[in-house]
C-alpha cells in the first residue's frame, strides 16, 4: 500500500475515533456490545501495529512479574536517555537507585533494524476502596508497540533479549547477600535461608598468596563464568567445585570472599549440622539461586561422613542407654545426612537444578576426608593455602604498609624460609598498635621480632617432641636388647 493510500486512511481512522463515542449513545443497548466488537475488528485490520502489554503484577497479585522488572531495568539502561520524563526507585535488594522512563512516557527502541515503541502506563483502580494487595491501588504496565509484520521477531527474539539484558542489569545493581540456613523447625517457615548484606572487602589483589597460583585460580573462574554453552555442549551441569585446604589462618575464608567479589555472586554458607535429612538437604539446595557460591566450611568437622560413622554412632547409643535414667525421654538430635546424600547434592541429578553455581569445601585436615568426596569431578580444583611465603608477605606489606621493597625484606625472607607462620599471623605482626602513624621500619622490625619468637617456640616444641619420642622408645630398645641377649 502506497503513501497516498495511508494518507487517506489516517483521517478515516481519526474520524472513526471521533464519531464512535458520539453515536454509541444512540445505539440500542442490546447492540452496543456487538458494535463495539465490530469496531475493534475494523481498527485491527486498518491499524498496522500490534501491542503487547506487560503488567506489573501477576494474577497472584502478591508477586511482581519478572518480565516487568526486567523491562524496567532494560529501559533504564537502553532507552532512558531518550525519555523526557524519568522516575527513580530503590529496589529491595539494591543499594543503587534505578532511573527509568516515567509514567505516560513513550520512547523508541530498535532491534535488528526493526523499530518498536515502549509506553509506561498506569491505570486507576476501578473501585475507591482501600486494598491491601500491591497493584490494586494503581495498576502499572508497559505497552510494547510494533508493526504486525515483525511479530515473530518481537515475540521470538526481542522479548528474550529484553529479559536477558534486564536480568544482567538487575544483577549488576543488586546488593549481594550472605545466606545461612536455619535449623529445622516445625510449623510455618517462609524460607530455609536467612541473609544479610555481603560486604566483605577481600579481593584477589589483597589475597596473600603466590601470584602464579592466584592467576591460575582467576583464569579458571573466568573460564567457568563464560562457559555456559561449553557445559551444555559436553552435557554437564554448569557448576564447579573447589577444595580449599591448609592449616588454620592461611586465608581460606578470605579466598572465598575474594572469589565471590570477583564473580559478583551471592554466598550460601551451609551449616550441615543444622540439616537433619537428605531430603531437607535437597530442599535447601532447591532454594539457592544461580550466580551463587555454596560453602561448607570445615567439611571434616561438619559431619562424620567416613565409613566409621555407623560404628561411632552405635557406641554412642550404647553409652547413652547405659547412662539413661528412668523417665528420661529419648532424643533424636543427630543429623541423618549421609555421604551418598551429600554426593548427590554435589554432582547428582539434583545438582543440575539451576546453573552457574560454585561449591566450595574447606578443611584443615585433607587426610581425614573420604576420597569419594573430593575426587575430580566433584571438587574440580584443589587449592592448597599454605604457610606464608615471601611472595605472600610482599602482598601483605603492600596492603598494610603501602611498600613494595625495604632494606628489612631480605631478613624477613630468610626467616620465612626457616619457620612456618600463617599469613594471618604475619598480618597481625605488621600492625603496630601503639602508633597511629605507620612507621614502616618499626612495623617490619615488630614482625621480625614476632617471627623470631615463633622460631624459638617451634624449636623448643620440636626438642620437647623429640625428647618425648626418645623417652617412649627407650623401653622398647631395652626390651629388644634384653631379648637379644
Amino acid at each position: 500500500m502506497g503513501a497516498e493510500s495511508w494518507a487517506g486512511i489516517g483521517p478515516a481512522i481519526a474520524s472513526l475515533f471521533f464519531l464512535y463515542p458520539m453515536v454509541k449513545n444512540y445505539i440500542p443497548p442490546q447492540l452496543r456490545d456487538y458494535v463495539a466488537v465490530v469496531f475493534q475488528k475494523v481498527l485491527f485490520f486498518i491499524r498496522p501495529y500490534t501491542d503487547i502489554t506487560i503488567q506489573e503484577y501477576r494474577g497472584e497479585r502478591m508477586k511482581r512479574d519478572e518480565l516487568y522488572t526486567a523491562a524496567q531495568a532494560y529501559l533504564s539502561s537502553t532507552c532512558s536517555s531518550r525519555a523526557g520524563k524519568l522516575k527513580a526507585e530503590l529496589g529491595r535488594d539494591s543499594d543503587t537507585p534505578l532511573v527509568t522512563i516515567g509514567d505516560n512516557e513513550k520512547v523508541p527502541d530498535s532491534f535488528k533494524g526493526v523499530k518498536v515503541w515502549w509506553y509506561a502506563g498506569a491505570r486507576s483502580p476501578k473501585s475507591q476502596t482501600i486494598s491491601f494487595y500491591p497493584g490494586e491501588e494503581e495498576s502499572k504496565y508497559y505497552c510494547l508497540t510494533f508493526h504486525k509484520d515483525h511479530r515473530n521477531l518481537v515475540e521470538g527474539e526481542y522479548l528474550k533479549h529484553v529479559l536477558r539484558q534486564g536480568r544482567n542489569v538487575t544483577l549488576q545493581r543488586r546488593q549481594r547477600r550472605l545466606f545461612t540456613n536455619s535449623p529445622s523447625r516445625h510449623g510455618y517457615k517462609s524460607s530455609v535461608w536467612s541473609h544479610v548484606a555481603f560486604e566483605h572487602p577481600a579481593t584477589f589483589d589483597t589475597v596473600a598468596m603466590d601470584p602464579e597460583k592466584k592467576r591460575e585460580i582467576i583464569d579458571d573462574l573466568v573460564t567457568f563464568r563464560e562457559g555456559k554453552e561449553y557445559y551444555k555442549q559436553i552435557g554437564k551441569a554448569w557448576k564447579r567445585g573447589y577444595l580449599l585446604y591448609g592449616p588454620p589462618g592461611t586465608g581460606k575464608s578470605t579466598m572465598i570472599a575474594a572469589i565471590a567479589n570477583f564473580l559478583e555472586y551471592d554466598v550460601y554458607d551451609l551449616e550441615l549440622t543444622a540439616v537433619k535429612t537428605n531430603t531437607e538437604l535437597r530442599k535447601i539446595f532447591i532454594e539457592t539461586t544461580g550466580k551463587s557460591i555454596i560453602v561448607i566450611e570445615d567439611i571434616d568437622c561438619s559431619l562424620d561422613l567416613t565409613g566409621k560413622r555407623k560404628e561411632k554412632k552405635k557406641e554412642k547409643d550404647d553409652e547413652e542407654k547405659e547412662m539413661k535414667l528412668p523417665g528420661m525421654e529419648e532424643r533424636d538430635d543427630n543429623s541423618k545426612v549421609t555421604l551418598s546424600g551429600l554426593l548427590n547434592f554435589i554432582d547428582g541429578l539434583w545438582s543440575a537444578c539451576g546453573g552457574e553455581r560454585i561449591v566450595i569445601f574447606t578443611t584443615n585436615h585433607l587426610e581425614k576426608l573420604d576420597p569419594a568426596l573430593i575426587r575430580r569431578g566433584r571438587m574440580d580444583m584443589h587449592i592448597e593455602l599454605s604457610y606464608c611465603t615471601f611472595e605472600a608477605f610482599k602482598v601483605l606489606a603492600k596492603n598494610y604498609l603501602g611498600v613494595e621493597n625495604h632494606d628489612l625484606f631480605e631478613t624477613i625472607q630468610t626467616l620465612l624460609c626457616e619457620v612456618d607462620i600463617t599469613p594471618a599471623d604475619v598480618a597481625e605482626g605488621l600492625i603496630l598498635k601503639k602508633s597511629r602513624n605507620k612507621d614502616v621500619g618499626a612495623c617490619l622490625k615488630n614482625l621480625i621480632r614476632m617471627i623470631e619468637v615463633a622460631k624459638e617456640e617451634a624449636k623448643k616444641k620440636a626438642e620437647e617432641e623429640e625428647a618425648a619420642k626418645q623417652k617412649e622408645e627407650k623401653p622398647k630398645i631395652e626390651e629388644q636388647l634384653a631379648t637379644t641377649v
